[in-house]
């Protein structure tokens, strides 16, 4: 009845819900005795693979384009050429498994769940919503010392994620960050993009107090990207408030100025005395490097990067990193990986696994920086198009410094399902329509986008 209450039928709710539950699935505590990375958000995002085939086979369509299969596909071949050469079938089915969990499985069932721009950006502000959480409870522990230890105090903003993923609440923040820059040099209203601008900045704060080297640098060239992708003028006019907001907050109100400072510092520090950790990576990077040396093609098998590191490794690699804090007792966590996606995928997978995932990779950024360029042309879709350009260019840059491990892992997935979906169907969306009216356009791989999406 007409007068009854406005409320949305089961068959009109959107079909990427499942997958903002995974994302909020990760505002959930970490147990601090947790062994494994795996988590809820991990068990969910394996029903929302499932939950997409059920879909599929229903609709009875075709699930995606030669292009976005081939894309999506291609990594597959490395890594079942490195499962084959795992030292045990144990270790090559688990790392076969994550692996297609993070950049097959999981990207592939987002990419067919967003139906058009409206549920794109509902994606896009739930990784803000998360930052936002993550972020305020990072920016308490840091001002109560309840955080994880870094230099002998209990201040390091890590969210729930705990001693044992650091890297976690960096990785989230770094995420929503990125998304609300995009949102905010778009062409929604000036609420919508006020709103997001001021999520931008409340989100350098916890950002400088993750301590995080990699996602600093990874977040300042991803900005400095979308910045000047979005015009160079809007460039320098957000160059300068954020240069603003980080002298009021470092310089005036000296939030962590001296461990930031010397954290900064320390970023340059590489021949001229360097940190512990900054010694370990680059000792784990020139293992990595000396496997692929003997295994030039397949690399040592999955799995087995923890298992050749000291017969690789110079004896300038120490027994493991010191964890303390955020609800955790003091441990020895070992080095398991070289914190380098490109040398780990390199040394267990070979040049045919790297090239498989690299070419992947490009072709997503071909694809999706062709699809700013008429974005920006149409006038359509501008902020999708930094969303989607911005988290791959910070996660390729990224992984210079990290790999994928740790409970936030399948926010990685969900990431780079995004960016696919901007890349093969979104980007397309924008070419295919007419330029004076935003009509519905669906593709080879069923998604579909409407006039809601403007």
């Amino acid at each position: 009845m007409s007068h009854a209450l406005n409320l949305p039928r089961v068959r009109e709710l959107s079909p990427v819900l499942p997958v903002v539950a995974v994302v909020a699935l990760l505002a959930l505590p970490v147990s601090p005795t947790a062994e494994s990375g795996a988590g809820p958000a991990d068990a969910v995002s394996g029903l929302v693979v499932l939950y997409c085939v059920v879909r599929l086979v229903r609709e009875r369509r075709r699930p995606l384009s030669w292009t976005a299969a081939v894309v999506l596909g291609l990594p597959v071949a490395g890594l079942a050429v490195a499962a084959v050469g795992a030292s045990s079938p144990a270790a090559g089915l688990t790392g076969l498994g994550r692996y297609l969990q993070v950049f097959v499985l999981v990207p592939a069932a987002v990419l067919l769940l967003v139906r058009d721009r409206r549920d794109f950006r509902l994606l896009a502000w739930s990784f803000v919503a998360l930052a936002g959480w993550q972020g305020a409870i990072g920016v308490h522990q840091y001002a109560t010392g309840t955080g994880a230890s870094y230099q002998g105090e209990d201040i390091r903003a890590v969210g729930t994620f705990g001693a044992a993923d650091v890297m976690g609440m960096a990785t989230v923040v770094s995420f929503g960050l990125v998304c609300a820059l995009a949102l905010a040099l778009g062409q929604a209203s000036v609420r919508q993009r006020a709103v997001a601008a001021g999520c931008a900045l409340a989100l350098l704060l916890p950002l400088a107090l993750s301590f995080s080297r990699g996602a600093w640098i990874a977040t300042a060239v991803t900005c400095s990207v979308q910045l000047v992708l979005a015009g160079l003028r809007r460039a320098l006019v957000v160059g300068a408030v954020t240069a603003a907001v980080g002298v009021v907050l470092v310089g005036g109100l000296g939030v962590g100025s001296a461990q930031l400072q010397e954290r900064i510092g320390s970023i340059t520090q590489v021949a001229d005395a360097p940190d512990q950790s900054v010694t370990d990576r680059y000792t784990m990077w020139a293992a990595a490097v000396g496997m692929w040396r003997e295994q030039p093609l397949a690399g040592v098998g999955l799995k087995g990067f923890p298992e050749q590191r000291d017969a690789h490794a110079s004896l300038a690699l120490s027994a493991g990193s010191d964890t303390e804090g955020a609800g955790a007792a003091f441990r020895r966590q070992p080095l398991l990986s070289p914190h380098n996606m490109y040398l780990l995928v390199l040394a267990e997978q070979g040049l045919i696994g790297l090239l498989a995932l690299a070419g992947a990779w490009l072709a997503l950024l071909v694809c999706g920086l062709r699809g700013l360029v008429r974005a920006r042309a149409s006038g359509r879709g501008l902020d999708c198009a930094l969303v989607g350009c911005g988290l791959l260019v910070w996660q390729l840059t990224d992984f210079v410094y990290a790999d994928i491990g740790g409970p936030s892992t399948v926010l990685t997935a969900v990431c780079f399902g995004v960016v696919a979906w901007w890349a093969l169907v979104g980007s397309g969306a924008v070419r295919a329509r007419d330029e004076s009216a935003d009509v519905p356009a669906r593709d080879g791989s069923g998604a579909a986008e409407g006039a809601r999406s403007r």
